[in-house]
Formats: C-alpha cells, sequence, structure tokens
C-alpha cells in the first residue's frame, strides 16, 4: 500500500514510518520541510496520488486558543479534501485521550473540531485517543516550573512510551477503518505530581514537586478520569522505568 503520513519527520510519525516501511510499504513521511503543508495545501494533490491510507499526526505550531483552533479546522479541511479528491480508503488522526472532557481546554477543543471534520468527511476513518507520552515530561517539568519549584496536577494520568504509540499506529494503517475511536495508555495509572517527582529524582534534578489539584494542564483543572482511558484500551509495554533507562534522548528539559 502506499500510505502518507503527515507529520512523518516527527517524534511518532519518524517511528511509523520505520515499522512500516520495514514491512514493504511504500511510505511517505510529509511534512513542511518536504514541500507538504497541511494548514496552506501546499504539495498535497501531489503527496496523496495513489495513497490507500493516510495517517495525520501533524500538531500546531501555536498552542495559542485562536491559533490552534484554526490550524486544525483549515488543516483537517484541507487535508480531507484532498484525500477525497485522491480516493483515500482509510483517513487515521491521533488525538488524546479525554479530550471530549474537558471542553475548558482551548487545545483539546481544537482536537474535537478536527475529530467533527473527520466523522463527517464521508472518508472511512479510524481516530485514535492516545495518554499522553513519557516524551512529554520534560515539556511538563518546564512549564510548570517557577523558580525550583514544580507545581502540577495531582489528579491520575496513564501516560505511554512513543515507540508503544508508534506500533499502534502501524498496526492500524494495516487494519480497516473503525469509523470510530480506539483509546491507547502506558501500563498503569500515576499521580501526575508523582511521577512527576520520580522522572526528576532519576534525572538527579532538585526541584521540589508540588502537587496541586487546581494546576491547570493545557488550561483547564483535571480530575482522576480526565486523562485516563476507559475500559478496552489498548496498554502499551513499556513501564517508565524501561522507558527512563532506554531513552536518554527524550528527557529533554531537566538535568541528567
Amino acid at each position: 500500500m502506499k500510505i502518507v503520513i503527515i507529520g512523518g519527520t516527527g517524534l511518532i510519525g519518524s517511528k511509523t514510518v520505520a515499522r512500516l516501511s520495514v514491512k514493504g510499504h511504500d511510505v511517505l513521511a510529509a511534512s513542511p520541510s518536504g514541500g507538504v503543508n497541511t494548514f496552506t495545501g501546499e504539495g498535497l494533490d501531489k503527496a496523496l496520488a495513489g495513497a490507500d491510507v493516510v495517517i495525520d499526526l501533524a500538531n500546531s505550531p501555536s498552542f495559542e486558543d485562536k491559533a490552534v483552533l484554526e490550524f486544525f479546522e483549515t488543516a483537517g479541511k484541507n487535508l480531507l479534501a484532498a484525500e477525497k479528491a485522491a480516493g483515500v480508503k482509510h483517513h487515521i488522526a491521533l488525538s488524546v485521550v479525554g479530550a471530549e472532557r474537558l471542553p475548558r481546554s482551548g487545545y483539546l477543543r481544537a482536537k474535537m473540531a478536527q475529530e467533527k471534520l473527520i466523522r463527517e468527511s464521508g472518508i472511512p476513518y479510524t481516530i485514535v485517543h492516545s495518554t499522553q507520552f513519557f516524551e512529554f515530561l520534560g515539556g511538563i517539568v518546564q512549564s510548570a516550573t517557577v523558580g525550583d519549584t514544580v507545581s502540577v496536577s495531582s489528579a491520575y494520568f496513564q501516560p505511554i512510551a512513543a515507540d508503544d504509540v508508534a506500533e499502534v499506529m502501524a498496526d492500524v494503517a494495516l487494519s480497516q477503518p473503525i469509523n470510530g475511536v480506539m483509546e491507547i495508555g502506558g501500563p498503569e495509572p500515576f499521580r501526575m505530581n508523582e511521577l512527576v517527582a520520580r522522572f526528576l529524582q532519576l534525572a538527579n534534578d532538585p526541584r521540589k514537586v508540588i502537587g496541586d489539584p487546581h494546576a491547570l494542564y493545557f488550561g483547564t483543572e483535571l480530575d482522576d478520569r480526565s486523562l485516563v482511558p476507559g475500559a478496552g484500551a489498548r496498554i502499551g509495554s513499556t513501564p517508565f522505568e524501561d522507558w527512563f533507562d532506554h531513552a536518554p534522548s527524550r528527557r529533554s528539559g531537566v538535568a541528567a
């Protein structure tokens, strides 16, 4: 099959490209740097010519409420129109566990707008709702740091390794569309503040972590169900400490 991966040079995209390429598929890693831009529409028709499957892993360059909504709506409309013209048989998008439960988050509202476009497009689809990636822990730390203190939510979340996400995306690309949503998550839930504290401890980072039930995550407060997948979710196989031991290059934003 010809499989086009939008955002194919990013963290999940590059890992998904590698998994599908080794199986012998014709995989195009599409990105703005390679002349394919979903927001402007540049290069889409050429990239999608003859494509059977499209995986959309693109993310907004800005998380500001208005900008992120404009990105996902504009890019979604452009991509889906090009897919219709090309006769694409399966559209796959990566979204976020709990997005529908957190309408106060501008970013997650934008992801829901993207999903609505997909459902209404008429193209067979699968939407994968993932929990947060272990690789984002450094970013969570940096965004929540004031001085030597890191203030993060004390709600549960269930992060997953990027390798496990890519494994799912590759499997979905080779499967039939479900015309619905599937959830994926890591092997165990943690309170966000407790995992962040463990992350910093392993990285020999002396910052102090405070668990605050009112701390905002992408602009919204969390409860213990907000970011945890439901029954029937596909669970990744990589525990946190195994990930930490084997992915040192992804421990961005902390001392090592």
